[in-house]
């Protein structure tokens, strides 16, 4: 049997064709194969640098009845590039599930570093780099994207997030509600591109400024971090917290999960504190010495 493939992971530019690295056009035209998110929009890419290697789908749509004919390709000993629209592959994409069933069966995984969206906007933000977090797209409905929202009430990291164009004052008008109005705020907005733009304030400056505008193009909020003196919730806190989520139909792990998630603390923290509540709560009460027992 043959030895199998190697599987490489090529960045490709978010906007600007001239971010395209020598090593990954190199990479693309030397392998057997190369998987797109979008062959349409691949193909342009392709053509530009003059790469004639055949292409093939795969995409969140397709991924399930994709997956395994690229294995199966890779375990014949092709070489396979995987490429997203925009960026690093695997990145707001389905290219992690390739790349992990590739490990589990020991076919090689090459990453050919390229820009990313979430790293351009945050270096160029002028917000915190030592400590941040990504988030990917934030969830479309309203309720999911408030809930996560709210999740963000007291992390001191900066966030990095993608919104889309339409969603993005409504995005902004919830960040306002949940948080503080005085959070710095970067939206940055078609990255590498000629209409390349920052706009740079707090989250209530945001909601004025963005009010009778809708933006085009891609969008990367960039958050600062919660940088208020944070105290350790009392056990009351949490118990008060996670019960009212319990109320509002949350089911116990949810609630914990969701009170953890905006103190800090670990679920199984919580979890362990609303049951010890409960089971207090719940004890027969012990009379006070001198006191007769009811009859």
């Amino acid at each position: 049997m043959s030895a199998p493939g190697q599987l490489f992971l090529v960045g490709t530019p978010i906007g600007n064709l001239g971010d395209m690295t020598i090593r990954a056009i190199a990479t693309l035209k030397a392998v057997d194969l190369i998987a797109a998110e979008d062959t349409r929009h691949s193909r342009l890419l392709c053509q530009h640098f003059h790469i004639t290697t055949p292409l093939i789908s795969y995409h969140q749509h397709n991924r399930q009845q994709r997956l395994p004919q690229l294995i199966d390709h890779l375990q014949a000993g092709q070489s396979l590039a995987l490429i997203s629209d925009a960026g690093m592959p695997g990145i707001a994409d389905p290219g992690t599930e390739l790349v992990q069933r590739c490990l589990e069966l020991g076919i090689p995984v090459v990453p050919i570093p390229g820009v990313s969206a979430c790293l351009t906007a945050l270096v160029a933000s002028g917000l915190s780099t030592e400590q941040f977090i990504f988030v990917g797209f934030l969830p479309a409905t309203p309720l999911a994207r408030r809930r996560c929202i709210q999740t963000w009430q007291w992390e001191q990291r900066t966030i990095i997030g993608y919104e889309a164009p339409h969603r993005l004052l409504a995005t902004l008008q919830t960040l306002a509600e949940e948080l503080s109005g005085s959070r710095p705020l970067v939206i940055a907005r078609e990255l590498t591109k000629i209409h390349e733009q920052f706009w740079r304030g707090t989250v209530g400056e945001a909601v004025r400024a963005w009010q009778e505008q809708v933006p085009k193009g891609e969008i990367t909020l960039v958050l600062g971090g919660n940088t208020e003196t944070v105290l350790p919730p009392s056990r009351q806190d949490l118990v008060a917290e996670v019960q009212a989520l319990v109320d509002q139909g949350f089911s116990l792990s949810q609630a914990c999960r969701q009170v953890g998630q905006i103190w800090q603390v670990p679920r199984q923290q919580v979890y362990q504190q609303y049951l010890e509540h409960q089971t207090l709560k719940h004890l027969p009460s012990v009379p006070s010495p001198g006191t007769n027992p009811p009859a």
